[in-house]
């Protein structure tokens, strides 16, 4: 019986790892001396793209009214089952309004679903990432905590709009 060679037969090195080792090492040597990427927060802000999707929140128009009409397509879509509307009927030129529009912001994945969902551009993910909470309580946000004028949140529109 003769012995059946393989196709790659490992040299005594190659065995001992040793020309991995040495590879290993010469990367993070490389690495060593690369110009450092490491923002120095708090004092220095990361401002976001417009591409970034942070915190979800709903647009305000400038009279104060609300955009969203309460449809509830965002709280089906939303995989992690974080959002709650409830509708209420209304006699101006809106048909509904969301009487409770709540976000448990700990079942949040940010996802983005909600604002692709939505047909009014009322739920916006904005560019907030600074979430601290000290009880659970804390981190359901209300239509309170929710409501955020549109001009703040144009250059995200613009992106949606866009991209859409």
């Amino acid at each position: 019986m003769s012995v059946k060679k393989r196709k790659k037969d490992f040299t005594f090195l190659e065995n001992m790892y040793i020309p991995e080792i040495v590879k290993g090492m010469a990367l993070t040597l490389k690495m060593m001396f690369r110009p450092k990427v490491t923002m120095q927060y708090p004092e220095v802000r990361f401002e976001p793209p417009s591409s970034y999707r942070g915190r979800p929140v709903l647009g305000q128009e400038e009279n104060g009214e609300e955009r969203c009409v309460a449809c509830g397509l965002c709280s089906r879509v939303c995989p992690s089952l974080a959002i709650e509307v409830q509708a209420a009927e209304t006699t101006r030129e809106k048909e509904r309004f969301p009487e409770k529009f709540e976000i448990n912001m700990l079942r949040c994945i940010f996802c983005g679903f909600c604002e692709e969902v939505c047909p009014e551009e009322a739920i916006i993910m904005s560019k907030d990432y600074e979430l601290v909470f000290d009880n659970r309580a804390d981190a359901i946000y209300g239509k309170e905590k929710l409501l955020v004028p549109v001009k703040k949140l144009e250059d995200r529109i613009q992106f949606i709009r866009k991209y859409k």
